[in-house]
């Protein structure tokens, strides 16, 4: 069983950065695909960006060149710096860990509030 916590959130204007983090327990982090998920009160949760096991990520048209996952396999902590904020991107951030590194996510965290105001 994988847990995972994210920490970082908080309050930023518009324009702003924020690193969120996501730090998870046990020995296999490295073989896992990470990823990050957003979701608004009655909205679908919505993909941000995903860190293959290989190092390759690929992001969500709408954060591309502003959001920027990293990972610390040492540390089992995958990271979300996030760039240029706007309000849209005011969201709960989950990461999720998946296992298969085939996008199917098994773990999930219980997320971290990102607010961007005017």
């Amino acid at each position: 069983q994988v847990q995972l916590v994210e920490s970082g959130g908080g309050l930023v204007q518009a324009g702003g950065s924020l690193r969120l983090s996501c730090a998870a327990s046990g020995r296999t982090f490295s073989s896992y695909a990470m990823g990050w998920f957003r979701q608004v009160p009655g909205k679908e949760r919505e993909f941000v960006g995903i860190s293959w096991s290989g190092g390759t990520t690929n992001y969500a048209d709408s954060v591309k060149g502003r959001f920027t996952i990293s990972r610390d396999n040492a540390k089992n902590t995958m990271y979300l710096q996030m760039n240029s904020l706007k309000p849209e991107d005011t969201a709960l951030y989950y990461c999720a860990g998946d296992r298969t590194n085939r996008g199917t996510f098994n773990y999930w965290g219980q997320g971290t509030q990102v607010t961007v105001s005017l």
